[in-house]
């Protein structure tokens, strides 16, 4: 995994917008906006008993697997066009790439973008109430787990959200 401070640019999204010179973003710095990383075996995730011990200890009790990809998900553009728009969630929002490549895109705590460039192997969880979005890098694929604690809810809140309680809840968090 991979993280910095992302350029204004308009070119296409796939691209991995990096400010000249790049401006990294550290573990501790995510960690600081409430967005957690774990590097795990995506050989063997069905058996790996270090995310069987990060479900049992979160609670990550649900689990299905989605592949991006022109010739696996239908109405693809559609969808990577809605997953690239800002917006956030009342519940965490986790995933695993098991295979391919993405990126997540994460606003700080001044409304700045940070890219996050996820690989084979990286976990993440981005907070309730973080404006966020998804896409590709220009490979196009991704295979990635999917995690809820419970029954999955695939509602997404498009920016402006202020006025939810998560919203409120996560900001305040960031002045603590």
């Amino acid at each position: 995994m991979e993280a910095w401070y992302m350029d204004d640019s308009n070119e296409d999204q796939r691209l991995p917008h990096k400010l000249d010179p790049n401006v990294p973003v550290t573990l501790e710095e995510l960690q600081k906006i409430g967005v957690f990383h774990w590097k795990l075996n995506a050989d063997i995730h069905e058996t790996d008993p270090e995310l069987q011990k990060i479900r049992e200890e979160r609670g990550y009790s649900y689990m299905d697997i989605i592949t991006i990809h022109p010739d696996k998900l239908p109405s693809y553009e559609e969808k990577l066009k809605m997953f690239f728009e800002e917006h956030l969630h009342l519940d965490d929002e986790i995933r695993y790439i098991l295979e391919g490549r993405a990126y997540f895109d994460v606003r700080d705590k001044d409304d700045k973008w940070i890219r996050i460039a996820m690989s084979k192997g990286d976990m993440i969880t981005l907070p309730a109430g973080i404006y966020h979005r998804f896409t590709l890098d220009q490979t196009n694929y991704t295979k990635a787990m999917r995690l809820f604690v419970g029954e999955p809810v695939w509602k997404a809140y498009n920016r402006p959200a202020e006025d939810f309680e998560i919203r409120q809840k996560y900001v305040n968090s960031l002045a603590a």
